[in-house]
């Protein structure tokens, strides 16, 4: 009966496993998005005690936090698969969740279920919307001109755009009742852009080379925008929601040229093959 159940005999030349060390450079992009992640769940707390200014500026700064990160680790080489599942749940609690709970708290929730129905359809258009673009990435027939456009508006401008009746506001514009339709066909429209195949810009591909004659104009803008921003946020971010929103037609519109012009390039002749040799 003992033959049946011999006892544990560790090895004795089996060492323990060692785990290689991450490099830093691997963690810090994954650092940034945390941050913002951390920022998009407080928004939520701050938006459920009713404290909607601050809980507009932490998903603002999360939209800046998430344009770095990228950024960050492309520059420090850090790219990884974890790094982007991670950006994609993060982009969707801040830029999904949180705009739609902040809209419902502020005013969707006058509208009972139906202002509900669309802080939901708000949030799983974002959902839908990075799912789509994390499946794009796959592509490997893309062409490279395309990487200048999203395909809809990206999750971090339909959070920012989304949330213009909230810095309207803030500057006193008065929502009354006649007011509440008006913002929810206003979010509505916003989540279908997001979830839309309308091309817009990306920037992803700008700034790689700056003309020596532009970079002291660039920082002069620079520091106005970021001057306006800090005295006047609100004011600033509903200028800067009006004009993208005003700028999406002329995105449409450098896409489909661009378009044409691959249509209409000459397409290079592929070479023969060498024929086989005659027995």
């Amino acid at each position: 009966m003992d033959d049946l159940f011999p006892p544990f005999a560790p090895d004795v030349n089996d060492r323990p496993r060692r785990f290689r060390p991450v490099p830093f450079r691997l963690i810090a992009p994954n650092m940034i998005t945390l941050l913002a992640l951390c920022l998009g769940l407080t928004a939520i707390r701050l938006a459920f005690e009713g404290r909607f200014e601050p809980a507009v500026i932490a998903v603002i700064a999360a939209a800046g936090l998430d344009g770095i990160d990228g950024r960050v680790a492309r520059l420090l080489k850090g790219t990884s698969r974890f790094g982007a599942e991670l950006d994609s749940l993060a982009d969707f609690v801040n830029f999904g969740c949180a705009p739609a709970l902040i809209l419902y708290s502020f005013t969707l929730h006058n509208l009972k279920s139906v202002g509900w129905i669309v802080a939901l359809v708000f949030a799983i258009a974002m959902c839908l919307r990075l799912a789509r673009f994390n499946a794009m990435l796959d592509d490997p027939n893309r062409p490279e001109w395309k990487k200048d456009f999203f395909v809809g508006m990206p999750a971090p401008a339909g959070a920012i755009t989304g949330m213009l009746p909230l810095y309207l506001h803030f500057l006193g514009l008065d929502f009354s009742a006649w007011g509440r339709p008006v913002i929810l066909v206003y979010v509505l429209v916003i989540a279908l852009l997001v979830v839309s195949t309308v091309p817009t810009f990306s920037g992803k591909t700008w700034g790689k080379r700056v003309p020596r004659d532009l970079v002291v104009p660039i920082f002069l803008v620079v520091v106005v925008g970021f001057g306006l921003v800090i005295s006047f946020p609100f004011e600033a971010m509903a200028a800067v929601s009006v004009a993208y929103l005003a700028g999406l037609p002329f995105g449409a519109a450098q896409y489909r040229k661009r378009l044409k012009q691959e249509a209409s390039a000459p397409v290079a002749p592929a070479q023969n093959s060498p024929s086989a040799p005659k027995v």
